[in-house]
């Protein structure tokens, strides 16, 4: 009777522990749904979708012929194919890296020098609320990157290593958070990323508006703060690693639908 008491007491006490689990986490959800309706990344959208069109720059041009993968100025689809090979450039780029081209060929700025800018000042400023524009305009749509091209396998590889590569004081890796099922830090659950997440988790949720800070993060200001994280250097903005990254979440991501530019705690 003693023993057959303390199994259920145990038993009882797990049943709990999952409960509260389960509420938190129900908690978190409905915050995040009560603040939705009035995310505040449509005044992003907003000064996105004009800047896009506004001319600027030593060429006092317009972003309007950019080409995003779908051919000048088309948007709508464009983000969730991205980031993908462009033969102008002659590399695989994400939607940061590729709004930097344009902003130097069609409007003269400096993207060597915007890409140095720290994160939310000046034209990187400018980039969240282009980037979250194109993002809104392909919300709903589901994710397809391509991997036709040679290089986009090649980079896909190259974001493999970088995943699962562990460096650093602490010896972390990107894996070390994201390559398993139900693993939370602190009240944050950590979407498993290496395979497909399903819709609106991890990947597909990104660029998105943080509310702790206020700021509109894009995918590249995300991975930013995880390397930091791990206590690794700070990658380049728009190099290699940080898009390679994004080809390995983004293909094992296809079929997810965007809901991007989402809102993060």
């Amino acid at each position: 009777m003693k023993n057959t008491l303390i199994v259920a007491a145990l038993l009882a006490l797990a049943g709990t522990a999952q409960a509260q689990q389960k509420s938190a986490a129900d908690g978190i959800a409905e915050y995040r749904a009560m603040l939705a309706d009035g995310n505040p990344a449509e005044l992003f959208e907003a000064r996105g979708e004009a800047l896009w069109k506004q001319k600027r720059g030593p060429s006092n041009a317009s972003m309007e012929q950019c080409d995003l993968g779908k051919g000048p100025g088309v948007v709508k689809g464009a983000f969730v194919e991205l980031p993908r090979w462009f033969a102008d450039t002659g590399r695989v780029q994400d939607l940061e890296s590729r709004l930097l081209t344009c902003m130097q060929s069609l409007q003269g700025l400096d993207a060597a020098e915007i890409a140095r800018t720290p994160f939310g000042r000046g034209e990187q400023r400018n980039l969240e609320g282009l980037v979250a524009w194109i993002s809104a305009e392909s919300r709903g749509l589901r994710f397809a990157l391509p991997q036709g091209h040679a290089e986009e396998r090649k980079t896909f590889e190259l974001g493999k290593r970088a995943f699962f590569y562990r460096a650093g004081p602490y010896d972390f890796s990107c894996a070390s958070c994201h390559s398993e099922a139900g693993k939370r830090i602190r009240m944050q659950d950590l979407p498993e990323l290496t395979r497909n997440p399903g819709d609106g988790i991890g990947f597909a949720a990104w660029p998105a508006y943080r509310v702790s800070s206020g700021e509109m993060w894009s995918m590249q200001r995300r991975l930013n703060d995880c390397y930091r994280q791990q206590r690794f250097p700070f990658p380049g903005y728009g190099s290699d690693v940080t898009i390679a990254l994004g080809v390995y979440m983004g293909v094992n991501a296809r079929g997810a639908e965007s809901i991007a530019p989402a809102l993060k705690r």
